[in-house]
């Protein structure tokens, strides 16, 4: 860990209040980054004053990030607070439901659409202004491996719209100073959610072996048969986030355990 990487970058991290994003905030923050933590549940606030008490320069943003109201806030809470948004991780995400495709409802496709895709696309538009008036930025999208698997078919389809907005605004926004890049990361081992996804628990022995069969597949796609850990998932986030990782543009990098996604 290079305690000076990030030294006065100002970087967002959204779904900072848990998991993953967690993992990256408090490593960043160790590194010197300016933290804007921005998180739709009131956790957040804990978060922020945990990494405060290291005498770090953190705010927290409690929004929607699945409206574009919501991503306008966090993106100009982080201008009005540091003047600059040098880095954007867009973590927010997570498959809501593990079933066969013709078992999914109308509605239950929207939200998945609606969680794993919108948030970083509205993000991605909120920050983009600020970040070409600059000249640079880093824009790091938390995709998923699960952009091919099994039972959870709309999270897949939102993982690889995320896939693919990160490869084409790479080709928009190079030659303004942008690069834009993704982490594919797999499955992995975090402490219980103090935020649910809205995830049903299985009601019966068949969706028990639905849930069971894409857990499964998962750690079978893994060539290291293993769930990953947070900090596996945050090292290579920041990595991409830093100028180690100055020419990658438009690469989406798998994150498990050898699968490819």
């Amino acid at each position: 860990m290079d305690r000076a990487r990030f030294q006065d970058r100002v970087m967002i991290v959204t779904g900072a209040a848990q998991g993953i994003g967690r993992r990256v905030a408090e490593r960043a923050a160790m590194e010197g980054a300016r933290l804007v933590l921005v998180d739709r549940s009131d956790y957040i606030h804990e978060v922020v004053e945990d990494i405060r008490q290291g005498s770090r320069e953190v705010v927290a943003v409690q929004a929607d990030l699945e409206t574009w109201a919501g991503a306008e806030q966090a993106m100009q809470s982080a201008v009005t607070a540091f003047g600059r948004i040098d880095i954007l991780i867009n973590n927010v995400g997570g498959a809501i439901n593990f079933k066969p495709f013709t078992e999914f409802s109308e509605a239950q496709i929207s939200a998945e659409i609606t969680r794993s895709l919108m948030p970083t696309l509205w993000c991605c538009r909120a920050a983009l202004p600020t970040m070409v008036s600059q000249g640079a930025g880093v824009i790091v999208n938390v995709s998923s491996v699960a952009a091919r698997g099994i039972h959870r078919i709309p999270y897949s389809a939102a993982k690889g719209g995320v896939n693919a907005l990160t490869e084409s605004l790479a080709f928009e926004y190079a030659e303004a100073g942008i690069r834009v890049v993704a982490a594919g990361i797999g499955g992995t081992e975090a402490p219980p959610r103090r935020i649910s996804r809205g995830t049903p628990e299985p009601s019966n022995d068949t969706e028990r072996a639905w849930f069971q069969a894409h857990i499964d597949q998962t750690k079978q796609s893994c060539l290291m048969k293993r769930y990953g850990t947070l900090d596996e998932m945050a090292a290579p986030i920041l990595f991409l986030a830093s100028d180690e990782a100055s020419y990658i543009t438009g690469s989406v990098l798998p994150v498990g355990g050898g699968d490819q996604g």
